[in-house]
């Protein structure tokens, strides 16, 4: 069983940038995909991103392209550039993992962009 690691939220001023990681712990035995989601309180979870084994890539339609994943296969670590953040980003990021069919999540990394 794997469990995410998080890393990299924070506040940063709008127009700045943040780099959120999201790394395995335990077992990395046949990890399918990692993916981003974010949710405001109260509202949906959001799909960002997600980067699967065979390195297709789908975005969730609100980053209008200002949001890059990416992975290093040799650490099974994923990676969520964020450019030219705005406040409507403020979120709690959580990162999941999927393994073996199953959805495994981390504890979220609060990101704040202030006005």
């Amino acid at each position: 069983q794997v469990q995410p690691v998080e890393s990299g939220g924070g506040l940063v001023q709008a127009g700045g940038s943040l780099r959120l990681s999201c790394s395995p712990s335990g077992s990395t035995v046949q990890i399918d995909a990692i993916g981003w989601v974010r949710q405001v309180p109260g509202n949906q979870r959001e799909l960002i991103a997600v980067i699967r084994s065979d390195e297709s890539i789908d975005y969730g339609g609100s980053v209008s392209g200002r949001f890059t994943i990416s992975r290093d296969s040799a650490k099974n670590t994923a990676y969520l550039q964020m450019n030219n953040l705005i406040p409507a980003d403020t979120a709690v990021y959580f990162c999941y993992i999927r393994q073996f069919g199953r959805n495994y999540w981390g504890q979220g990394t609060q990101v704040t962009v202030s006005s």
